[in-house]
């Protein structure tokens, strides 16, 4: 009897010590992930809003254009956008001296910031009087606000015609 339960407890003790030692195979993958940012990787030496609010009001008090960029983590379209984006130093520095902004990964209640629907990447230009600026485009017809990493000198030049705007405006 006494042998019978040390081998229970002998085997209870060999299982559970089993449960705490990581894999040695490499099945069991350790991914690094850090703490994210409200940059998420579009350009972690800018200032980013959280919010689309406290975008708004930032816009409005600093007489900057607010630049929103919808995207999603999964989205290779989207991570292929933000490598280029976060890697142009013209825009980097334009983005950071002339723009308030904000990347969403999730679809706001203003239905002003998906003017002909909801997909991803889409960048919309804002005014500080709050108007979103429906007349600076990318080039496809069926997606107006979307770019492609092919477009990024369009996407430029929209911010430079988003931020001369309001010299001739207001």
């Amino acid at each position: 009897m006494v042998k019978r339960l040390m081998s229970v407890l002998l085997i209870l003790v060999v299982v559970s010590s089993s449960f705490g030692k990581p894999e040695k195979n490499g099945s069991a993958k350790k991914e690094n992930k850090f703490p994210q940012t409200l940059s998420r990787g579009w350009g972690d030496e800018l200032n980013w809003t959280q919010t689309y609010e406290e975008a708004l009001f930032r816009a409005k008090s600093s007489n900057k254009p607010l630049m929103v960029i919808h995207h999603l983590e999964d989205c290779p379209h989207s991570q292929a956008m933000k490598q280029i984006f976060a890697n142009n130093k013209e825009i980097q520095k334009m983005a950071g001296e002339d723009f308030i902004l904000l990347n969403l990964v999730f679809e706001t209640s203003d239905k002003h910031l998906a003017p002909d629907g909801q997909y991803v990447p889409r960048f919309i230009f804002v005014d500080p009087s709050l108007t979103v600026r429906a007349d600076i485009t990318g080039r496809y017809g069926n997606r107006l606000y979307a770019y492609e990493p092919a477009d990024i000198d369009l996407l430029l030049s929209n911010m430079k015609k988003a931020k001369n705007l309001l010299k001739t405006e207001f």
